[in-house]
């Protein structure tokens, strides 16, 4: 079955560009250059990924991909001229998956979009324990106490990486190389968003984190059988 790809972006050179690439590398490519249409195109046509353009009229990217990660963990690359490192961090907090600073070249979008949808369907098909966390990688499934919690790609990895090795402590370029397959150009914060996000969702509290711990001045471990 063919990936299909929502591009969103309110320059049209842009949206072409993408998806006269994308399409010769053989995804499937829908197009939207607001807001509004982004999300008539997301329920019409359920995209594998979203390439989203912060900058949007109207509705901005930024929402979109609020209201997108309030129904769907499909993963999202915000795609912006913004260079600031507050800006990169308020993209990811949103839930996106990766972040492309324009201009980019084709070759690495392509390159960005495959490994996301790498970490997104790939894996193994065995089973993972540890206190009340449960990782499926074949199905790409996590449970907590039994119940079913909806994670992004780069969450599921993290806490995936983290469980194979409870108690041992990861530093943030530590964790985005495991889950990236090689060294993040970017920046070592976006680390922190996604921890965040993602106690958010198996922490009792999240302000009080028992889980997924912070070792001050160095990064984060899971707590050994599950427990601090």
């Amino acid at each position: 079955m063919t990936t299909r790809i929502l591009v969103v972006d309110d320059e049209p050179w842009v949206v072409q560009s993408v998806q006269s690439y994308l399409e010769a590398a053989h995804f499937e490519v829908v197009a939207a250059y607001d807001g509004k249409e982004a999300m008539a195109q997301f329920d019409a046509h359920a995209p594998d990924l979203i390439i989203l353009d912060w900058m949007l009229p109207g509705m901005d990217g930024l929402t979109v991909a609020q209201r997108i990660r309030q129904r769907s963990s499909v993963p999202i690359i915000m795609l912006t001229a913004r260079v600031e490192e507050e800006d990169r961090v308020t993209g990811l907090e949103t839930g996106a998956d990766d972040y492309i600073i324009k201009p980019f070249s084709a070759r690495e979008l392509e390159a960005r979009v495959r490994a996301v949808l790498r970490r997104s369907t790939g894996g193994t098909s065995s089973i993972l324990e540890v206190g009340p966390l449960q990782i499926d990688h074949g199905q790409r499934q996590a449970h907590i106490h039994g119940e079913a919690i909806e994670l992004t790609a780069m969450e599921f990895d993290l806490l995936a990486f983290l469980m194979a090795q409870p108690g041992r402590v990861f530093t943030r370029l530590e964790l985005l190389e495991a889950v990236r397959g090689d060294a993040y150009s970017g920046f070592e914060r976006s680390v922190d968003s996604h921890i965040k996000r993602l106690r958010q969702k198996v922490e009792p509290d999240s302000h009080e984190p028992s889980l997924i711990l912070t070792v001050f001045g160095v990064g984060y471990k899971l707590a050994k059988e599950g427990k601090s």
